[in-house]
């Protein structure tokens, strides 16, 4: 029996609903597959972790995670805990702390009632966007000078290594060739004239190691503007921490919303346990409502099952969130439905169970 075991951050807000739901999925199928085993250490880190400890995280807080093979977060983020703080001292501390550097976002379109985008279907939208996740725009780097003062000045400095940025452009490269899609960069040259030309720069002489690979290159702007009026030219994309983010959130708002949209932030020579989480935030405006949205956190574990070499239970898991978008009745309102988190929970187990020999 393979045994993984997984540290779960449940976090702030809605973080903590729609982990539960995800917990549920592994548990359904260590049911079903008596070769796996998942264990589960829960911490109680975040905002609330914060206002009574003055900290995010345990001191040794790394230490602990080590041990584990992956970490299972919720969300991070909390009205009277400034994000800089929550981000940087919870979420990118893990990032860069374990060398995830690399940000896996599907942006695939599940069906086609759920894009605002006319006339697009599910063969139109449907590519990974590659962010890299150490440094870039996220690094932290700069100085705020005469601060209070009329001749104030804040310098934010993009970091941009030669081993930074090959190793991601590398890592989508090797992903456009495995799965033979094109790839796509996506940077900012004319405007940021160091660190995106010489992104611009890595990008074409990795690609000589790649001449299988069809290659197109889009400034982020124009880029912008493709990913609403033909995101059919994108297959695998790469990108800088900043523009990843951004173009992510594009990619959620025309696949359905942020509570389709999830994300895996890898650490890939597996040195250091490998963080998958939902993205779309904490939502503290319907935080204890029972109304969040778990597919996201539950398209998360399937992002992990991958990981962990399952790849058999990692499709019919998504195989089974495409299923449960065809029965509105069990979606949460966000989809149209009326049902709870919990009852979403529940249903798509029950999918799963009844959908486990499908073809996938």
């Amino acid at each position: 029996m393979k045994t993984f075991h997984i540290a779960l951050i449940p976090g702030d807000g809605i973080g903590p609903e729609v982990v539960a739901q995800g917990v549920k999925v592994f548990k359904a199928i260590e049911k079903m597959d008596d070769s796996v085993s998942f264990t589960f250490e829960e911490f109680p880190w975040g905002c609330e972790y914060y206002l009574q400890h003055g900290k995010m995280m345990d001191e040794d807080g790394m230490e602990q995670l080590k041990q584990f093979d992956a970490i299972y977060l919720g969300a991070v983020g909390y009205p009277g805990v400034p994000d800089h703080i929550s981000l940087r001292e919870l979420l990118i501390k893990i990032r860069r702390g374990f060398d995830q550097y690399v940000n896996l976002r599907p942006v695939t379109l599940l069906h086609r009632k759920l894009t605002p985008l006319k006339n697009k279907t599910e063969k139109d939208i449907d590519m990974l966007v590659i962010r890299e996740n150490s440094e870039g725009e996220y690094a932290g780097a700069g100085e705020w000078l005469f601060k209070g003062k009329p001749e104030e000045v804040v310098l934010q400095t993009g970091v941009f290594s030669r081993k930074g940025t090959e190793r991601i452009i590398r890592y989508a490269y090797e992903e456009a060739r495995r799965t033979n899609r094109t790839l796509t960069s996506i940077s900012k040259g004319n405007a940021l004239n160091y660190s995106m030309v010489f992104w611009d720069q890595v990008f074409e002489e990795v690609g000589r190691e790649f001449p299988d690979v069809n290659t197109y290159s889009y400034l982020v702007d124009a880029a912008s503007l493709y990913f609403v009026e033909q995101p059919e030219r994108f297959e695998v994309v790469v990108t800088s921490n900043l523009f990843g983010d951004i173009v992510t959130d594009i990619g959620a708002a025309i696949t359905g919303g942020m509570g389709l949209a999830t994300g895996a932030n890898i650490n890939p020579e597996k040195t250091y346990p490998s963080m998958f989480e939902p993205v779309h935030g904490s939502a503290p405006d319907i935080a204890g409502k029972g109304i969040a949205n778990p597919l996201a956190a539950i398209w998360s574990v399937s992002q992990m099952l991958d990981f962990f070499g399952l790849e058999e239970w990692g499709k019919r898991v998504f195989c089974t969130i495409k299923e449960i978008i065809n029965h509105e009745e069990h979606l949460t309102p966000d989809l149209g439905g009326k049902a709870s988190t919990e009852e979403v929970g529940d249903y798509f187990v029950n999918l799963l169970m009844q959908t486990k020999e499908l073809d996938v």
